[in-house]
C-alpha cells in the first residue's frame, strides 16, 4: 500500500467557496437522516463527493468525510473549552455547525463577511443536483429501516437524549416512522437484536469520545514540542552571540596592545618573550582554512593527545614542520603531523639519553610511564630454561585471537587476580600486541568515523591517537578539575553528574558517543574506583546504552595496603555484560614495556570476533605468547617474589619523591597506586595559560629532565604536571635536583617580576567583562585586573576558537560575498601593509 498517497489524499487543503459547497451539500436534512440512520456513511460520501465533481471541485468521499470530522472536532473543542462568549463565536463555521448539530434550521454562510447570511433553510441549485444525484441511486430519508434511523438519531453525541427528536424542524416522514415505531415498539423490546445494537452504537459512540479527547491531546503537545523547539533554537542563537563577543573583545585588546607597542608607549602588556604575534597569526589563520581532514586534528606537545576540533601548534614547535606532503594522502599527513608533534621531548631524550657512566649530563626521563624497578627480576624469569621453547605450532600462523593455551592461562590468571565471582572463559579472551591496539581496534568496530568516545579529563594521552588514527573516531571529554564543588570529595573526582552533562552536551552539537572509557587506576592521577563508582559508571553507562571499555592495566601496581583495588571482572552482577570490554596487559604490571602483549575480555561474540578479525595486523608471535604463558602460570614465583618486591620498591620511590615534593612546599595528588604523581605547579607560572604552562616544561628539558605537562593529559587546569617515579635511587636523586633547581630559579624570577611591574588599575583602559572575567576562571583567576599581556590574549582567543566551529561557519569568503564594499577596505588596507 503507498501510505504516502494516502496520508496526502487526507490531508489535502480546503480553500473557504470549498468548505462552503461542502457544507450546504452536508446540512440537508435528507442527508443528515440518511448519515445518522446508517452504520457505514461512506457511501453518502461518496456521493456528496460526485457532486461536488460536478461543480468543479474535486474531491474524494475520503476528503469529504475527513474534513467533516476535523470541523466537528473544532466546532467540539470551541464548545467545551468555552473559548468564545455566547453569540460571538470567533470560528467562522461556528454558527453553521452549531445549528447542524443541534438540529436547527442550517443557515447558508457567506465567507467573505464570516457571517451567517439570513435566517432561511439551506436550498439552491447544489442541493436540487444533489437530490437529483441521489434519487436515481438511493433517496435520502425514506429508504433505511425505521428502527435503524430511530436508533442511530437516540445514540447520536449531540442530541441530550431521545425526546430531543420531538424539537427539530419536522422532517419528510417523521410521522409515519413515529407511528410505525409505536407499533413495533413491543417486538422491539423483545428482539434480543436490539439490544446488540444499542450496545454497539453505544460503545462506537464512546470510541468516538475517546478519539476526539486523543486527537486533542496531540494538538496540544505538538503545539507544546514546537515552542521547546523555538527556545531552544533562541538559546543557541544567543550562545553564538556571545562567543562572537568573546572573540572580538578579546580581539580588540590584541590590537590595541599592538597599536600601543607601534607607538612606542612604555606599556606593562608587553610582548611575552620568545612569542612571535606573525606565527601566531598564520596559526590563526591557517586554522580558518584549508587542510581539509587536518582541521579535524590537532597537534600538541610531548605526551598530548590528538584532540577532536583542529591544530594547534603554538609553542611546540616551528609551523613550518606541518607543510602538507604531496606523497601522502589526507590521513597519511595526519599520521605525519602526529608523528612530528608528539616526538620533540623524546628525540631530544633519544639523542642525549642519561647514562651514569657514559653520559652523566644527559636527559632523565621522567616523562615515560615506565617500570624501571624490576629489570633484575623480569630478566633472570625471562631467561630461564622453561622460557625457552621452539615447537612447530609456535612458528606457525595460530588462530588471530591468540594460542589456546595462552587463552586458557589468561583466564585462569584474571579470575584469580581479579577475584572473578566465577571462572572466567578461554572464548571470551582475545589477545593483541599491546592495548594500545586493543583501543583501536574496539574503536574500530564500536564507532563509525566521525564518532566519538566520552572519557573523562585527564586521561593518558595515547588513547586519543589510539582511536582516532585507525578508526577516525574522537573524544568527548567530561572535565574533571581540583575545586571540590557539588558532590565531589577529592580533587579531580569523576562523577555520574559530570559524565551526564558532557554526554548531553556532545549530543546537543550533533556528536553520537558510542561509548565510555574507564581508566582504573587512574593515569595520571592514581585515582581508585571504589565498586559503588564503578557500579555508578556502569549503570549510567547502560541507561544511555554506551559500551564501557574498562583499561586496567595497573591493576598489580597498587603499591601500599591501605588501598584496595576492584576489579569490574571481580563484580557479582555486571549492569550491561554484553557492553563490558576489560582490557590488561603485561607491560606495567610485570615492568616489560618493551614485550608488546594486551589482552581482552568480553563476553559479546559479536565484538570479539570483529576484533578478532584485526588480530592480523596485530598479533603477538607465537615464542612471546609461549613466553607469557609460562610467566602468568608461575603463580608462586609472583606473589612470592616479583609482587612483593615490586610493591616494596614503588612505595620507597614514591615516598622519596613526595617528600621532596613537600620539602618544596609543593602540592601534589597523594595516591597509592601506578607509578607517577601528579603535580601541582600552577605557582610558578606567571600567567594561568597553557603557553605559560609550556614554557616551564620547556625551561625542565633545558635542564635535562623530561616532564609531562597537564596538556599533554587534556587537562583543564593549567600549571600541572605529571612525574614518574618508578626509577632507580640516584636517577630519582639528580632529577629531583635538577627539578629544584628549576623551581628555585623560577620563583626568583616571579617576585622580581612582581617588584619591578605592580599591578596596573583598571584605569589603563582594559574593560572589565564579567563574561570574560567567567569564562578565564575556569582555568586560573588572574592575580591582578591589568596583568594581561598580549601571549594571554592570543591563548584566551586561540581557546575561544577551538571552543566552537565559529570560523568554519564564518569564512573570508563568505564574509566577502554578504559584505563586498568592508571586504574590499580590509583588502586595501591589508595590501598596503
Amino acid at each position: 500500500m503507498d501510505f504516502r498517497g494516502k496520508k496526502y489524499e487526507r490531508g489535502s487543503n480546503w480553500s473557504d467557496p470549498e468548505v462552503v459547497e461542502l457544507l450546504q451539500l452536508w446540512a440537508d436534512e435528507s442527508v443528515q437522516m440518511e448519515l445518522e440512520s446508517c452504520l457505514r456513511n461512506q457511501h453518502v460520501f461518496n456521493r456528496i463527493a460526485e457532486v461536488l465533481r460536478e461543480k468543479g471541485i474535486h474531491r474524494t468521499g475520503d476528503q469529504c468525510r475527513e474534513k467533516i470530522k476535523k470541523m466537528k472536532l473544532e466546532y467540539r473543542r470551541i464548545k467545551d473549552n468555552s473559548k468564545a462568549p455566547r453569540g460571538g463565536r470567533t470560528w467562522k463555521f461556528y454558527e453553521v455547525m452549531d445549528r447542524v448539530l443541534n438540529s436547527r434550521p442550517a443557515l447558508p454562510y457567506g465567507p467573505l463577511s464570516s457571517s451567517v447570511m439570513a435566517q432561511q433553510v439551506l436550498q439552491g441549485s447544489m442541493v436540487d443536483g444533489y437530490h437529483q444525484f441521489a434519487s436515481s441511486a438511493l433517496p435520502f430519508g425514506h429508504s433505511q429501516h425505521p428502527e435503524l434511523m430511530e436508533i442511530k438519531c437516540f445514540s447520536e453525541p449531540n442530541m441530550a437524549n431521545s425526546s430531543r427528536i420531538q424539537n427539530v424542524v419536522p422532517r419528510p416522514g417523521f410521522s409515519a416512522l413515529h407511528r410505525l415505531r409505536k407499533k413495533r415498539k413491543g417486538q422491539r423490546v423483545k428482539d434480543p437484536l436490539d439490544d446488540l445494537l444499542l450496545k454497539t452504537l453505544t460503545s462506537q459512540r464512546a470510541m468516538e469520545e475517546r478519539f476526539l479527547q486523543m486527537e486533542e491531546r496531540r494538538f496540544q503537545r505538538d503545539l507544546d514540542v514546537e515552542e521547546r523547539r523555538m527556545q531552544l533554537e533562541q538559546r543557541r542563537f544567543e550562545l553564538e552571540r556571545e562567543h562572537e563577543f568573546r572573540m572580538f573583545s578579546v580581539f580588540a585588546q590584541m590590537l590595541s596592545i599592538l597599536k600601543q607597542s607601534h607607538n612606542g608607549s612604555s606599556s606593562s602588556l608587553a610582548m611575552p618573550r620568545g612569542l612571535d604575534f606573525n606565527q601566531a597569526l598564520s596559526e590563526i589563520a591557517g586554522m580558518a582554512g584549508g587542510g581539509g581532514d587536518l582541521q579535524e586534528a590537532r597537534a600538541v606537545q610531548p605526551g598530548r593527545p590528538l584532540a577532536e576540533r583542529r591544530i594547534d601548534l603554538h609553542g611546540f614547535c616551528n609551523s613550518g614542520e606541518f607543510q602538507r606532503s604531496p606523497y601522502l594522502s589526507a590521513r597519511g599527513n595526519i599520521a605525519n603531523i602526529f608523528r612530528g608533534s608528539t616526538e620533540e621531548g623524546y628525540k631530544a631524550y633519544h639523542a642525549d639519553k642519561y647514562d651514569e657512566d657514559k653520559n652523566p649530563n644527559g636527559i632523565i626521563n621522567f616523562g615515560t610511564s615506565e617500570n624501571k624497578l624490576c629489570f633484575d627480576l623480569m630478566s633472570k624469569r625471562l631467561t630461564q630454561t622453561d622460557m625457552n621453547l621452539m615447537e612447530p605450532p609456535l612458528l606457525q600462523y595460530p588462530d588471530w585471537k591468540g594460542h589456546m593455551f595462552l587463552r586458557e592461562e589468561v583466564a585462569r590468571f584474571l579470575t584469580y587476580y581479579c577475584k572473578a565471582p566465577a571462572p572466567l572463559k578461554a572464548e571470551n579472551v582475545i589477545v593483541l600486541n599491546g592495548c594500545g591496539s586493543l583501543f583501536s581496534a574496539l574503536a574500530t568496530v564500536l564507532c563509525d568515523p566521525g564518532e566519538a568516545v566520552l572519557i573523562a579529563t585527564p586521561f593518558y594521552g595515547g588513547i586519543t591517537q589510539s582511536v582516532f588514527l585507525y578508526g577516525n573516531v574522537k573524544l568527548v571529554y567530561a572535565y574533571l578539575d581540583s575545586k571540590i564543588t557539588g558532590t565531589s570529595t577529592r580533587p579531580f573526582q569523576l562523577t555520574v553528574d559530570k559524565l551526564e552533562k558532557a554526554l548531553q552536551d556532545a549530543r546537543a552539537e550533533g556528536v553520537t558517543v558510542r561509548a565510555l572509557i574507564l581508566l582504573n587506576p587512574q593515569n595520571p592521577l592514581g585515582d581508585i574506583y571504589s565498586l559503588s563508582e564503578l557500579q555508578d559508571y556502569l549503570e549510567f553507562a547502560k541507561r544511555h546504552e554506551l559500551h564501557v571499555i574498562v583499561d586496567e592495566i595497573y591493576m598489580l601496581s597498587v603499591f601500599d595496603e591501605s588501598a584496595t583495588f576492584h576489579s569490574v571482572l571481580g563484580m557479582d552482577r555486571l549492569p550491561d555484560p554484553q557492553r563490558t570490554h576489560v582490557m590488561w596487559g603485561i607491560s606495567k604490571d610485570f615492568a616489560v614495556s618493551g614485550i608488546r602483549f594486551g589482552t581482552l575480555y568480553t563476553e559479546n561474540q559479536d565484538v570479539a570476533n570483529a576484533v578478532a578479525s584485526l588480530c592480523y595486523f596485530h598479533g603477538v608471535c607465537g615464542p612471546v605468547q609461549h613466553k607469557v604463558a609460562q610467566l602468568l602460570r608461575d603463580r608462586d614465583w609472583i606473589n612470592q617474589v616479583y609482587l612483593r618486591a615490586n610493591h616494596a620498591r614503588l612505595k620507597a620511590a614514591h615516598t622519596y619523591v613526595t617528600d621532596e615534593l613537600k620539602t618544596l612546599g609543593v602540592p601534589f595528588l597523594n595516591r597509592n597506586a601506578g607509578f607517577f604523581v601528579w603535580i601541582d605547579f600552577r605557582k610558578y607560572l606567571r600567567t594561568g595559560t597553557f603557553e605559560e604552562e609550556m614554557l616551564l616544561w620547556r625551561r625542565f628539558l633545558d635542564n635535562k629532565v623530561l616532564l609531562s605537562c597537564g596538556k599533554a593529559f587534556e587537562c583543564s587546569e593549567p600549571g600541572w604536571f605529571r612525574i614518574i617515579f618508578a626509577d632507580k635511587t640516584h636517577r630519582l636523586q639528580l632529577g629531583m635536583q635538577r627539578i629544584r633547581k628549576v623551581l628555585e630559579e623560577r620563583e626568583q624570577e616571579i617576585l622580581a617580576e612582581a617588584k619591578e611591574q605592580p599591578c596596573q588599575s583598571d584605569q589603563d583602559g582594559k574593560t572589565d567583562s564579567t563574561d570574560e572575567v567567567i569564562f578565564v576562571s575556569r582555568h586560573q583567576e588572574p592575580t591582578c585586573a591589568g596583568s594581561s599581556n598580549l601571549g594571554d590574549l592570543i591563548g584566551l582567543l586561540q581557546q575561544q576558537m577551538r571552543s566552537s566551529d565559529w570560523l568554519q561557519k564564518n569564512t573570508a569568503e563568505q564574509f566577502a560575498q554578504e559584505k563586498p564594499e568592508i571586504y574590499d577596505v580590509f583588502s586595501k588596507l591589508v595590501g598596503k601593509q
